[in-house]
């Protein structure tokens, strides 16, 4: 819950294979500065329901509905909105056809041009049999969420990220079916072109990217981002593709000089 007096309300969307959990130590900090902060764990993700496929497509437009249900449900009219990772996309997605409801829209190592892809590690999760069979084994979290920036998770937190998939199979199942429809040519085709978009509004947008990111490099986004006018670019040292995860203190303080910059 926020302290004193409410500024506003952030959402804080997370990638694959992570959670809500991983904004954990973002969240008190925000708080403490009068934000009213959201974390929600995507449908088939963390804590969340794990619909089959007859109740939920794990497409892109279904992500994106859900998450507008999920806005509306909690009557946010606008709101500042803070994506990272490969689902974190599906986030950027909804701010660019939805400029009216976001203030200001933060971007964490997360596809934004076409030249971003799948890597090699979450690709294989979603082959024929090797994919049904590595989405099931719960020590892929660690795997990935260490490869993703060379740092060591803590066991107690590897523990939480893990649970899901060692209670059920439900969770390895909802992974398959995000990886095999995310459909990342046709979503950063649309971000691409939205965020140039975006620009011409004078909304503040924030890209905070860590240099250390195996997947999606600084250079390989930083030409596209630096001819975006207004768009500001922050480079977070020494972080992999989970900032929040990796470096929490660097993220959060960040992301508050952006929130608290008078527009």
């Amino acid at each position: 819950m926020p302290i004193g007096e409410i500024r506003s309300t952030v959402v804080l969307l997370h990638g694959i294979v992570s959670q809500s959990y991983s904004w954990r130590s973002i969240l008190p900090t925000l708080a403490e500065q009068g934000f009213r902060t959201i974390a929600p764990d995507w449908l088939g993700t963390g804590y969340s329901d794990k619909p089959e496929l007859f109740e939920f497509a794990y497409t892109p437009d279904a992500f994106r509905e859900a998450l507008g249900q999920l806005v509306d449900a909690l009557e946010l009219e606008s709101f500042h909105l803070v994506a990272q990772g490969f689902l974190g996309s599906v986030g950027i997605q909804y701010a660019v056809r939805n400029p009216e409801r976001i203030d200001r829209l933060g971007i964490l190592n997360a596809p934004i041009t076409q030249n971003c892809q799948l890597p090699w590690r979450l690709k294989q999760m979603a082959l024929p049999l090797v994919g049904e069979m590595m989405t099931q084994d719960p020590l892929l979290v660690d795997r990935t969420l260490e490869g993703g920036g060379g740092y060591q998770v803590a066991d107690e937190d590897l523990d939480v990220y893990r649970r899901p998939f060692v209670k059920s199979s439900d969770a390895g199942r909802s992974l398959l079916a995000t990886l095999r429809r995310l459909q990342l040519p046709k979503i950063t085709a649309e971000i691409e072109t939205g965020l140039q978009q975006w620009c011409q509004t004078d909304k503040p947008l924030l890209f905070a990217w860590g240099d250390r990111d195996p997947w999606l490099s600084l250079e390989m986004i930083q030409p596209f981002v630096q001819n975006l006018r207004g768009a500001e670019l922050k480079v977070l040292e020494e972080v992999g593709h989970y900032p929040q995860e990796d470096w929490a203190e660097k993220v959060s303080d960040v992301l508050l000089t952006f929130l608290r910059q008078r527009i």
